[in-house]
């Protein structure tokens, strides 16, 4: 489980293409790693294979490839990670739990004198579970949707965001690593659950 808070951006330095998996390596500057640990890598919940003291090893496989944006990460790219939440932490941004519902494209960066505005584009199967002032992860990050048109959302970047994450460097075109709110889902999930009921009652 994970907050959407962002520890850190990190730079890919190796990517390694096996027969079972791809090999991601990302430079880390954490003293206490631990083998099998869970961090999430732009929002998705990944098993450290391997660490040194400076970098940190992940596989993929092909599923996690097929749906989220790991598989076009190149040398060089910068990603958001997140270790895993401990019982006990202060909670801060919304339950992430790093199991990517899908990618959703950025279609405009807006950026004025006040403010900076990501238009984001979600999957039309999965426009049902946004909601005005509602929480998502993309590419890990937990905000607050700002403005929603169907199945476009628009997310208000605060200069710490901006800071600490790549958001505000992403091109036009990039495919997020989307998550929903896990309270939006589980109630979309009842209620399609309860509608389905009714109609096979009939």
């Amino acid at each position: 489980m994970f907050t959407g808070i962002i520890e850190k951006t990190a730079k890919v330095t190796r990517v390694v293409e096996n027969r079972m998996a791809k090999r991601l390596v990302i430079r880390h500057a954490w003293p206490d790693l631990r083998d099998g640990e869970s961090i999430a890598v732009n929002g998705v919940c990944l098993t450290i294979a391997e660490f040194t003291p400076d970098e940190a090893s992940f596989d993929v496989i092909a599923e996690t490839i097929d749906k989220t944006n790991l598989g076009s990460l190149r040398i060089g790219d910068d990603v958001h990670v997140e270790r895993a939440l401990r019982v006990g932490d202060r909670f801060d941004g919304h339950f992430v739990q790093g199991h990517v519902d899908g990618r959703a494209r950025l279609v405009e960066q807006r950026q004025s004198n006040t403010e900076w505005r990501l238009v984001v584009e979600a999957p039309d199967q999965l426009a049902k579970y946004l909601s005005p002032k509602g929480s998502v992860a993309i590419d890990g990050v937990s905000l607050t949707i700002a403005a929603l048109n169907g199945n476009k959302f628009e997310l208000a970047l605060i200069p710490t965001t901006l800071e600490i994450t790549a958001l505000g460097r992403r091109p036009v075109g990039w495919l997020f690593n989307f998550e929903a709110d896990m309270m939006s889902k589980t109630i979309v999930h009842w209620l399609e659950q309860r509608e389905a009921a009714r109609e096979n009652g009939r």
